[in-house]
């Protein structure tokens, strides 16, 4: 079967305060996916969205649910005016849980629930200060890999993300990453530096936080999905509720296999990717990954009607595509 739309969800990296206010100002569709992460959080994620302050979003416990409730409301929004037709979903990371979401697999308030409680545990399983992100720009997933090794002396650094070609994330200790980011410099990598995060994500260190999720998403109430979900752990297409719980656990602890997800929609018939959420970081990636499939935003209210009015879906009519 062809393909031709896929919808991607951003992950931790993409807030900042003031994302999804005019969504919610205008949307009463988007005002109630806030409200309701809202009451089933117990405190205002939405207010923290709003206005910040930035160092609050920051903390991944909350970056998370707030994320997440800014692309699904943008996504409601997209739903109830006939702009949601798509063929495959995907997400970065955290993003995962919006495709879900987007897809029929969870209610928003029960993933802004899981969300929470899995930025909590990932910021927990390291002491602050010693984990550590880097981002190396410039050699193959191979390089990477081999930098990582000669630097980590018993200690854990390893590939996390692969973002973009050319683009790779790393985590571990902090000493570890030090020394990997000293090891990259030695081979002519073009840049290596320390990404601002709080927490060493998708490495072993987050065997901790994988096994506390672990119960959470056991009595998570996941539906099958209407649309297949391209996930980051395997690059491959799943569905089921059973193969979604296998997937977002397995993924705290592994790479966000980006580029081949993407390569995968691609060869799946792909043409349009659109990212629904704040922010445009997936766009960017996309277009290193394949230059030539067309890029969507739609993170706000003017990128919202733009895309209505792209569809002709503005009076709420029946997208035709």
């Amino acid at each position: 079967m062809q393909h031709q739309t896929a919808f991607v969800f951003p992950g931790q990296g993409s807030q900042y305060a003031g994302m999804g206010k005019d969504v919610a100002g205008k949307y009463p569709a988007a005002k109630k996916v806030f409200d309701d992460i809202d009451a089933e959080l117990g405190y205002s994620i939405s207010k923290l969205c709003f206005e910040g302050p930035e160092e609050q979003l920051k903390l991944t416990e909350n970056t998370q649910p707030a994320i997440l409730a800014v692309s699904s409301a943008i996504h409601a929004v997209l739903e109830e005016r006939g702009a949601a037709r798509r063929d495959l979903v995907a997400g970065h990371s955290l993003g995962e849980y919006s495709a879900i979401v987007s897809d029929g697999g969870l209610e928003p308030a029960e993933a802004a629930h899981i969300v929470h409680l899995r930025g909590k545990f990932m910021q927990e399983a390291v002491p602050v200060g010693s984990g550590a992100m880097a981002a190396l720009i410039g050699p193959t997933v191979e390089d990477a890999r081999a930098i990582c090794e000669e630097a980590a002396q018993g200690e854990v650094v390893s590939v996390a993300n692969i973002n973009a070609p050319g683009q790779i994330v790393i985590a571990g200790t902090k000493s570890a990453v030090d020394r990997a980011i000293d090891v990259a410099k030695k081979r002519g990598v073009r840049r290596a530096l320390l990404l601002p995060v709080s927490a060493p994500f998708h490495c072993a260190l987050m065997k901790p936080a994988e096994e506390r999720l672990r119960p959470v998403l056991e009595s998570a109430p996941l539906k099958d999905l209407w649309v297949s979900l391209v996930s980051n752990v395997d690059a491959s297409p799943i569905g089921t509720a059973t193969a979604m719980r296998n997937a977002l656990l397995r993924q705290v602890a592994s790479p966000v296999r980006w580029v081949e997800s993407v390569q995968r929609m691609i060869s799946m018939g792909v043409r349009r990717f659109v990212e629904v959420g704040p922010g445009s970081v997936l766009t960017g990636l996309i277009k290193r990954i394949d230059p030539g499939v067309e890029l969507i935003n739609v993170s706000d209210v003017a990128s919202i009607e733009a895309y209505l009015g792209k569809l002709g879906t503005g009076d709420g009519t029946e997208a035709i595509q």
